[in-house]
């Protein structure tokens, strides 16, 4: 075994706490220097405090404040909900769908709703060349990318509160 590896032990180490709490143990330091100990940490005192090591609870509350701040953007954010017209060729549809409506001149999806609000089903389907079929899959094609189609049966629930 090697020898002179070992620390030095101290068998009559001080130990000094922050408060001025003393007592002696043995260590490897002749004095050794804590925070906190049994006579002031709150586990044993009953004190309901924060003990602020290394500034931990100054950056718990700025992560807090920048959590509120996220979620406070993120309720504005969504109680307007922004409206993005699409694109005709984005909506997908059957080419002979889409060039019946660009003829007509509706180029993206807030035109045909507003189509479907003022003249309805029968109004997209006076268009020539726009089918039951092209009527279906713009439906649907509305429907994935967000918007409410005008014309659409209302759920159950709801039909149910209107009756009584």
């Amino acid at each position: 075994m090697r020898e002179n590896i070992h620390p030095k032990y101290f068998t009559a180490a001080k130990v000094v706490c922050s408060c001025g709490n003393t007592w002696t143990t043995g260590a490897t330091l002749e004095v050794v220097r804590t925070d906190l100990c049994y006579k002031c940490h709150p586990f044993y005192t009953g004190e309901q405090r924060l003990i602020d090591t290394e500034g931990q609870v100054e950056r718990f509350l700025k992560k807090l404040d920048v959590r509120q701040k996220h979620l406070a953007l993120e309720a504005e954010r969504l109680a307007e909900p922004e409206i993005v017209d699409v694109l005709l060729a984005d909506l997908k549809l059957g080419t002979r769908a889409t060039a019946a409506l660009t003829k007509q001149g509706l180029s993206g999806a807030l035109a045909i709703l507003e189509l479907l609000k003022t003249a309805g089903d029968a109004g997209v389907l006076s268009i020539q060349g726009f089918g039951q079929k092209g009527l279906i899959d713009l439906k649907k094609a509305l429907r994935l990318n967000g918007f409410e189609v005008p014309g659409d049966a209302q759920e159950p629930a709801a039909e149910a509160a209107d009756e009584s």
